[in-house]
């Protein structure tokens, strides 16, 4: 199965592992009653679903975002409910994957070849020699 499909279809979602604990900052009494923060982890190394060749794609792109012991954490606390951060961690999780196996586009040259420019420049060469033809001498 390819990546993409295994993306699509959340074929990944039972090697996520999740946790609930209490939010923090300002919130009043909920935020001290209730786990509403969502810490999503993911081990890349151990991980059966990928192939090796998907697990070092992942440690090379996702890099800046895998701990020193190989997995992928993403906290979330931006809502009341566990459930909605949990969602929100699942989506972002599947964005952090989409975007490592994005392929990048191959740039397009821009700039004029040396033989291009040489080419212009002798075509203006031979108007200019025509004009300069049609000029009456007095």
């Amino acid at each position: 199965m390819h990546i993409r499909e295994k993306i699509k279809s959340a074929f990944l979602d039972t090697e996520l592992d999740f946790q609930a604990s209490r939010s923090s900052g300002p919130g009043g009494q909920n935020v001290n009653k209730v786990n509403s923060k969502v810490t999503l982890r993911f081990s890349v190394n151990d991980s059966t679903l990928l192939t090796q060749e998907e697990k070092e794609i992942i440690a090379n792109k996702l890099a800046h975002k895998i701990t020193n012991e190989g997995e992928l954490v993403i906290q979330v606390d931006e809502k009341r409910s566990q459930l909605k951060n949990k969602e929100i961690a699942k989506r972002r999780f599947y964005d952090f994957l989409k975007e490592a196996f994005r392929q990048k586009k191959i740039r397009k040259a821009t700039r004029p070849s040396k033989a291009v420019k040489e080419k212009r420049l002798k075509s203006k060469k031979i108007q200019s020699e025509k004009k300069k033809n049609r000029k009456v001498d007095w």
